[in-house]
């Protein structure tokens, strides 16, 4: 099984009016974004190579905020796109003016994290007349860091992702993807040229077991070690998984804000951990959430789906705007996480230090192989 298109945009989006440029911006919900996106340049993602990138440079796919649109911003080149934008392909001949079907451009992505992809979101936004006809995406696992001609090699074998399907100008065009595989890499390609201003790979990540093992100890949490947010009661200002983002957080957005409450509840964060562990320590972070920032936090642990959840970290004071470290007094084994913050706010990070036990590894182990790691 492949992709299924959540929504069919096709066709060109009307020639830019003037005023607010995404006024109408075609999108729709899909519901795989919930997981984390495989491809973000914080996980280490990046475009490694393109066979064409004229107009606009192939590293713009992967930038994290909305494409922007400056309608008088022009360079030697044309018009200047926030995206990555090759240029027009010809036939051979002036009989034959036109591209041949078989006619496209390809750019090769490093996830960030390998995983399991569950949707894919191609964005054109602003690419009203020169998007590209179609697209198809296809994956491939190779460890290690493959150069793009060891990519491209004939042994390689790429899977489709996303079949040849056609899209439309200014719009978020999604696949809902069903391919229980793990992969490295990407391959987008565009039929037969255009441009794509972003393009975002909703997935889990699955991490290699041999490397975590080696680790010792290391954040369970994490999302580049397999760590996963299953739900949240809030994420108004900003998705929960910022709380299992790589690094320190940067600025306020960059990590968990709720909005303010006016009822005698609390806020939480539920999480799913990369295997079974064995927790030592932890840090909850709040970092730059200064007049935001969660009253109170707690924690909590349980082992298996339908296990008891066992407080770990009391109800506890945060400041603003820093990093608390605990020490637990003693382990606490599980496979799923709880923070719960009073009455409502944010943090930026939740690290949980320990160890995959001895099932936990043996049970990612089967998983990685199962996927085809």
């Amino acid at each position: 099984m492949t992709a299924t298109p959540i929504s069919g945009f096709t066709g060109d989006a009307n020639p830019y009016g003037g005023g607010d440029p995404y006024a109408d911006y075609r999108t729709a919900d899909f519901p795989f974004t919930r997981y984390a996106n495989l491809a973000d340049r914080r996980l280490g993602a990046g475009v490694i190579a393109a066979n064409d990138e004229f107009f606009a440079m192939r590293e713009n796919l992967l930038l994290p905020n909305d494409a922007e649109f400056d309608p008088e911003h022009f360079g030697h080149k044309g018009k200047v796109m926030d995206g990555w934008e090759t240029r027009r392909r010809r036939g051979v001949s002036g009989e034959h003016p036109w591209p041949t079907e078989d006619d496209h451009d390809w750019a090769l992505v490093r996830l960030g994290a390998p995983g399991v992809v569950h949707g894919i979101v191609v964005d054109t936004a602003h690419f009203r007349g020169n998007y590209p006809q179609a697209v198809s995406v296809e994956g491939t696992s190779v460890e290690g860091s493959p150069t793009p001609a060891e990519l491209l090699a004939d042994d390689v074998k790429w899977t489709t992702l996303v079949p040849r399907t056609p899209v439309g100008g200014h719009a978020a065009n999604g696949f809902a993807v069903d391919v229980p595989q793990r992969f490295t890499h990407l391959r987008v390609n565009q039929h037969p040229d255009g441009g794509v201003a972003r393009l975002r790979v909703y997935g889990e990540v699955l991490a290699d077991p041999a490397w975590l093992t080696a680790l010792g100890t290391l954040d369970v949490v994490a999302l580049e070690h397999g760590g996963q947010v299953e739900g949240a009661s809030d994420r108004f200002y900003s998705p929960a998984t910022n709380t299992i983002q790589p690094g320190r957080s940067r600025k306020m957005d960059d990590g968990w804000e709720t909005r303010r409450r006016r009822d005698r509840g609390h806020d939480w964060i539920r999480y799913r951990l990369a295997a079974q562990s064995e927790i030592r320590a932890l840090e909850i972070d709040t970092a730059y959430l200064k007049g935001n920032s969660a009253g109170w936090a707690s924690v909590s642990v349980r082992d298996g789906e339908s296990g008891e959840w066992v407080e770990v970290l009391p109800r506890t004071r945060l400041q603003p705007d820093t990093n608390h470290r605990f020490v637990l007094a003693a382990a606490a084994v599980g496979t799923h996480a709880r923070v719960d913050i009073f009455p409502d706010g944010g943090i930026s990070r939740l690290r949980l230090y320990g160890a995959l036990t001895p099932s936990g590894a043996e049970g990612l182990a089967a998983r990685y192989r199962e996927l085809g790691g």
